[in-house]
């Protein structure tokens, strides 16, 4: 294959990217490689990438529709991965423009590319958060989820529709992946392992939202990039007894799914912070808060669509996990 994967200086990307080129494909990263967070922890993600046979790197803004025009007629991708987005449900309380460049008008640049040039599968970044006000769970892709809490998952939900617009019109095969709280190595520090990890390391406090009553479903990184590998080669399909008269919110008539890749496990907050307190060998000092806005109380994915057509099960125990973080963390922080 030759893949774009977008975003590859972030989290997710990068470990994709490298999984990719270890299968030995040939693999285009795209990043803006903005400042939303320390943007030499993205350059040294890079950095692992660079000369590794079959990658090259593009810094380019999705935003940039000419650009875009221009990578897409010179490279011919076969498959196309978006996980480049303005990330953060928080800051989309503060900055909301910036999700609608990123993440609305980056995402139609992508689409108008991958229609005019044939790619044969798109497979894009959605999010747990889509779920919102829902609070049926496991979380079902066959449940609808129309009442975001955050300008970052309305986005995210749109980004679903107008892949469908463009499956259905054009027959572009689209699939959308709602991610679970990934964690591991390499991961984005603006999120709360890091943050924690940081305090605790630091003997700081850390802010613990509803009084770590909250539950998430945390999912290992290797986890998350084999389904996706497996995934990326199974463009989606019209689902034959898609029905008009009683539509299906995860399938469709046009080449396109919606599928849950998660953990399958749900975790309360304070038993997250319990198992990283022992892999780092520290204890924290908690100041316990109430929810805050944006926020949803639970998450837990139901998998069993994207197991079935996969044969995806997630593997890593959350114990393992943190540790194989705590291990990169010190080490890339220099902690003792």
């Amino acid at each position: 294959m030759h893949v774009l994967v977008t975003g590859a200086a972030g989290f997710i990307g990068f470990h994709l990217a490298r999984r990719l080129l270890a299968d030995g494909h040939r693999v285009v990263g795209l990043d803006n490689c903005n400042d939303y967070y320390d943007v030499q922890l993205k350059r040294d993600r890079l950095a692992q990438l660079d000369g590794l046979p079959g990658f090259r790197f593009v810094r380019l803004d999705l935003a940039d529709a000419a650009g875009l025009e221009r990578l897409f007629a010179g490279e011919g991708f076969s498959h196309v991965v978006n996980l480049a987005a303005q990330a953060g449900v928080r800051y989309s309380l503060q900055n909301p423009a910036s999700y609608v460049s990123a993440n609305l008008v980056g995402f139609g640049n992508l689409l108008e590319g991958c229609r005019h040039h044939k790619v044969e599968h798109l497979v894009f970044a959605s999010s747990s958060s889509v779920y919102g006000l829902n609070t049926h769970q496991p979380y079902s892709e066959h449940d609808a989820v129309n009442h975001p809490v955050s300008l970052y998952a309305a986005t995210k939900k749109s980004n679903e529709l107008m892949a469908h617009a463009y499956a259905h019109l054009y027959g572009l095969p689209c699939t959308g992946l709602r991610f679970f709280t990934v964690y591991g190595p390499w991961g984005r520090p603006d999120m709360a392992l890091q943050l924690f990890a940081h305090a605790i390391m630091r003997g700081e406090t850390i802010k613990v939202f509803n009084e770590g009553r909250m539950r998430r479903d945390f999912t290992y990184i290797d986890d998350i990039v084999e389904g996706m590998v497996r995934l990326l080669t199974q463009p989606a399909r019209p689902n034959p007894h898609w029905q008009a008269d009683a539509p299906d919110p995860a399938s469709s008539s046009a080449p396109w799914r919606i599928y849950n890749i998660g953990n399958n496990q749900t975790v309360e907050l304070n038993d997250f912070i319990a198992a990283l307190e022992e892999a780092l060998g520290r204890t924290a000092r908690r100041e316990l808060l109430p929810m805050q806005p944006g926020d949803v109380r639970a998450t837990w994915a139901d998998i069993d669509d994207l197991s079935a057509v996969t044969g995806f099960a997630p593997l890593t125990p959350l114990k393992e996990g943190l540790a194989r973080f705590v291990t990169w963390f010190k080490d890339y922080y220099n902690y003792a």
